[in-house]
């Protein structure tokens, strides 16, 4: 039997880093809980701004959360009212002892290169009944376009166009190594909600090989 294993978790410390960065024995149970609903909570709140990713960084008793979009405008909001909504929300979670909670936000330049950017672009363009295979060639032309891409890999999982029976299909270009370490690889799972039920859709994006 195979043993399939996350393509990020396989890679850690090779070409991949943690996205919660901190260390906690006495309280691990609960920072690591406070996380969870953290990112939970602003992927609810921040559904159209194109996050890309959420990371989260703890020092003794300050809370940075870094957040990398596309949109980064429409996150900030007027005059910082935007970021303001995010620190409040995260207060909540944290609680009054994490007083110093620190919003930092990045921007993406090139959405087509990031796996859960592309996953939510096909979960909108279904959503809106497009047909899944042109959406997955649109995708991957996309894909493709950028310089720093060798490979990509798309697939899809569900009651693909409405039919009775379930099934699996994907398309890929390029190159796609996923049993070499050194490989750049970003993937990333998206679900999609349509009428006829839910859509599972994986993305693998290779950006060539990482040498120390």
């Amino acid at each position: 039997m195979a043993h399939k294993v996350h393509p990020k978790s396989f890679r850690i410390h090779e070409t991949k880093d943690w996205i919660s960065r901190w260390f906690d024995r006495k309280n691990y149970q609960e920072s690591l809980q406070e996380d969870y609903l953290i990112r939970e909570v602003l992927k609810k709140k921040l559904k159209e701004a194109s996050v890309e990713s959420i990371e989260i960084e703890r020092f003794q008793g300050k809370l940075n959360v870094i957040i990398a979009t596309s949109r980064p405008g429409l996150l900030i909001g007027r005059g910082g009212s935007g970021v303001e909504e995010i620190r409040k929300a995260v207060l909540k979670i944290a609680g009054p002892k994490k007083k110093d909670i620190k919003i930092d936000i990045q921007e993406i330049k090139n959405p087509w290169e990031h796996a859960s950017l592309v996953g939510a672009f096909i979960a909108l363009q279904i959503e809106k009944r497009m047909p899944f295979r042109q959406v997955m060639k649109q995708a991957i032309t996309k894909v493709m376009a950028n310089k720093g891409v060798e490979g990509v890999r798309i697939e899809m999982a569900g009651r693909l166009g409405g039919a009775e029976i379930a099934r699996r299909e994907w398309m890929h270009k390029g190159r796609m190594p996923r049993q070499t370490l050194r490989a750049d690889i970003d993937y990333r799972l998206t679900t999609c909600m349509t009428r006829y039920g839910t859509i599972g859709i994986k993305v693998w994006i290779y950006k060539g090989e990482k040498f120390e």
